[in-house]
């Protein structure tokens, strides 16, 4: 489908999806958090696609929420409360973000942030929701919700501790000040920095290391690390682990890896 608040381009097993309003600062407002609902799900859905790169447009990642456009929404007649995220209530435009944080963090797809410039707020999350993340050495980080009378809310609250640790995200969240690249990695938040003019190319060099692995392990990986930041039994977890096993024993990938390193050659995966 055509999208003009996002790019979607597909290529050699890689989907990059693009904030597109370099205008804007590439700020959210409803129509682009539609459409990138809309591209992570096609994005998720083709079977040809192995990893996915979000960046954005321009100088810019992304402000965060476009306050010009929050100010128009009639904040004492709210719309229709569409769905609910566990139970609580949402409204339809809060639930197109909320729905693309969930969306990165529960495909068996990884996400690759390709931070290329400022990253405020709502974006902050974003950013951190994604499975990897490569900044430029140009990027800027704050969590400035406080400083506008909101929280870091989407699962920032969420998120956060758990990227940088609580003591971290504490300052990060209640003073609002902005962190450069390096700082950013220091804590945790990026994997690594790289010079500006060679972040598609560390991004895609990711994402095609990714792409080359057995598609079904690295979902079930995923997964796994996931549910392991919740599950507060070891044994627990180590009995998850033997049951994707035993399935993961049973697919041709298995057999093509095991074939493959004793022929000495590249193994070629099937997601079988």
């Amino acid at each position: 489908m055509p999208y003009k608040m996002v790019l979607l381009d597909k290529e050699d097993g890689i989907a990059v999806i693009t904030l597109n309003r370099p205008e804007k600062r590439n700020a959210f407002n409803m129509e682009m958090m539609g459409e990138m609902d809309m591209a992570f799900e096609e994005a998720g859905k083709d079977k040809a696609i192995k990893a996915i790169i979000l960046t954005g447009s321009g100088k810019v990642f992304s402000a965060g929420l476009d306050f010009n456009w929050a100010a128009t929404m009639d904040t004492e007649n709210l719309p229709p409360m569409a769905s609910t995220v566990r139970g609580r209530a949402v409204t339809h435009d809060e639930k197109s973000f909320l729905t693309v944080l969930l969306k990165i963090q529960n495909m068996p797809k990884p996400v690759i942030a390709a931070i290329n410039g400022i990253t405020l707020g709502g974006a902050f999350v974003l950013a951190i929701a994604c499975d990897l993340k490569v900044a430029s050495e140009n990027a800027q980080f704050g969590m400035l919700q406080v400083k506008r009378g909101l929280i870091p809310d989407g699962g920032g609250t969420y998120l956060l501790p758990r990227a940088v640790g609580l003591t971290k995200a504490l300052e990060l969240a209640l003073i609002g000040d902005q962190i450069d690249a390096r700082e950013a990695e220091r804590i945790g938040v990026v994997n690594k920095v790289v010079p500006h003019d060679e972040l598609m190319t560390t991004a895609r060099e990711m994402a095609a290391k990714i792409a080359r692995n057995a598609p079904l392990a690295v979902a079930m990986t995923k997964a796994a690390i996931y549910r392991g930041l919740h599950e507060p039994d070891l044994a627990e977890h180590m009995d998850y682990e033997v049951y994707i096993m035993n399935i993961l024993f049973g697919t041709e990938d298995f057999q093509e890896g095991m074939n493959s390193l004793f022929e000495k050659r590249e193994p070629i995966f099937k997601g079988k």
